[in-house]
């Protein structure tokens, strides 16, 4: 065995000397550049990818989380702060399962579950059960605020009323105290705020919610039953309106773009959109009284009375005997004789029925006032008639999104004022685009560079193989002929052949050392 290895390293030793300086140090290059790349491919393949999988735990959690995971043999991290434990990527979702379904997450609050453990087999008294209820109770309402969006932590306290043997004692009501924590930056609305009382409020028997305090670092909770408004509540409205303008810009500017681009080309159009949207919404109302159609203008007959008197008379003498005597009336005009007088009156009344007509128009908000749309053609890219032909397709759109604004679409200057396309030499890509370059660069660098060293490897190899194929040709033709041995001519007596005649006797040492040996013998003959 020794024998064998001594043989290996000596002809490993023989191979080494007889390899040139470059060729040594292609191989050298290579092997280092695969030893790296080994080293590199082992290390991003063994390595443990930890990701957080619980975080903003108290110390209470932290520990139950960290015995479960010690507990099943899960490596672990925990940070600096001791708040957020990271495990690996692999089993992260699994050990969220686990924790969760077992409860060991709590966030310092324990709730009716503490019921089931450590209960005592000859049974609890009141004072002790009274406590253990008030202590669940407090943690199953600290664990539904905690479960609300935005809430970092929470504390509750509640208080109970006592129970009273007399009837007719006024009936107390609970009382609730609660602080709040929020994430960094979150600001609850008021529909939120509202939720928080209404979750405590059905949470906790014989609880009002004007017994209810809640407070955070930036002051008291109002609910809106006690007035309460919350103060960005002008800004969250702002901010819908905002929303609603940037979705219908959005929208318009994606429709016109996927349009264009079929025509034009992918990244050849830009398109902006600018709008302005009414969001008043109006309640008018009509009374209308209108004639029957096909009726001369006259309604439906509601109601008719017809009325027809006649009368007939007839007139006695009138007067008396003139005279001036005891029986006569002085003065009184003598009949002059009698006579008949007829009288006749017709009436008639009719109602009519005409339409009568109650509108109440509600007109929707979100009505477009005024829209102006701007459209960037690469250059290259327009041909002919192509920015006549957008422009007209932009106008089209644009009369048709103002056509209930009120303004004059069907007149050309006012729409050709709020349309404008434009035939630009677009930019180059941006500060994405060059960074993405650069590590292509590096990439396509890194790749010359192996397929350099292994290029070089395989030449350094071809040429050892073509070498030691010569050197090989020539011992079996010294080995069939061995009478005919030539020597190099070497001039030994001209100096300035000295560095030449060292080159020679070195290259017949490495190439052909029996030969060598031959030589200095005949030299040592000769003397």
């Amino acid at each position: 065995m020794n024998e064998t290895i001594a043989r290996y390293r000596d002809r490993l030793s023989q191979w080494w000397s007889q390899t040139g300086k470059k060729q040594k140090i292609w191989l050298g290059g290579t092997l280092g550049f695969l030893i790296l790349a080994i080293i590199l491919l082992t290390y991003i393949f063994s390595r443990t990818d930890y990701e957080i999988a619980f975080q903003n735990l108290d110390t209470t959690d932290s520990a139950a989380v960290m015995t479960y995971l010690d507990s099943s043999g899960i490596k672990y991290q925990l940070s600096s702060d001791g708040k957020s434990i990271l495990v690996p990527s692999a089993v992260a979702s699994r050990v969220k399962i686990d924790v969760g379904s077992q409860g060991l997450v709590r966030n310092g609050s324990i709730g009716f579950d503490s019921f089931n453990q450590n209960s005592s087999q000859w049974g609890t008294t009141d004072n002790e059960f009274n406590v253990k209820y008030r202590n669940a109770l407090n943690g199953e309402v600290q664990q539904l605020l905690n479960n609300m969006q935005g809430v970092e932590s929470s504390k509750v306290l509640v208080t109970l009323p006592q129970e009273s043997v007399f009837a007719d004692r006024e009936e107390e009501h609970a009382i609730a105290s609660i602080t709040l924590k929020f994430t960094n930056g979150y600001r609850p609305s008021q529909k939120e705020v509202d939720g928080y009382f209404k979750l405590v409020k059905t949470a906790v028997p014989n609880l009002a919610i004007d017994d209810i305090t809640i407070a955070s670092t930036e002051g008291e909770l109002v609910s809106s039953e006690a007035g309460g408004s919350p103060a960005n509540g002008g800004t969250e409205v702002a901010d819908q309106l905002f929303q609603i303008q940037r979705k219908y810009e959005t929208e318009l500017k994606k429709n016109i773009q996927q349009y264009l681009s079929t025509m034009i080309g992918e990244g050849n159009v830009a398109v902006y959109i600018a709008s302005s949207l009414n969001f008043d919404q109006k309640t008018s109302e009509q009374n209308l009284v209108e004639p029957i159609a096909n009726n001369n203008n006259k309604g439906v007959v509601l109601s008719e009375q017809e009325t027809s008197k006649t009368s007939t008379n007839t007139d006695s003498a009138v007067g008396g005997v003139p005279g001036s005597g005891e029986t006569d009336v002085p003065g009184y005009t003598a009949a002059n004789g009698a006579g008949n007088s007829s009288n006749e009156e017709t009436s008639s009344i009719r109602n009519y029925e005409i339409n009568r007509i109650k509108n109440i128009v509600e007109s929707s908000p979100f009505m477009i006032k005024d829209l102006n749309i701007s459209i960037g053609v690469n250059r290259a890219s327009l041909q002919g008639e192509a920015q006549t032909q957008i422009t007209n397709y932009v106008k089209q759109i644009l009369r048709t999104q103002l056509a209930q604004s009120g303004l004059d679409v069907t007149s050309d200057s006012v729409v050709s004022q709020r349309v404008t396309v434009m035939a630009q030499d677009f930019a180059a890509g941006g500060a994405g685009s060059e960074s993405s370059k650069l590590s292509t660069a590096w990439m396509a660098g890194i790749g010359i560079a192996a397929l350099a060293l292994i290029a070089g490897f395989a030449i350094g190899m071809m040429r050892k193989r073509k070498r030691n194929a010569e050197i090989a040709a020539a011992e079996a033709a010294a080995a069939a002929d061995p009478v005919r041995v030539e020597f190099p001519t070497l001039d030994l007596d001209s100096g300035a052949n000295d560095h030449q005649v060292r080159k020679n006797l070195e290259t017949l040492a490495k190439r052909k050392p029996e030969e060598f040996v031959n030589l200095l013998r005949t030299w040592l003959v000769d003397e």
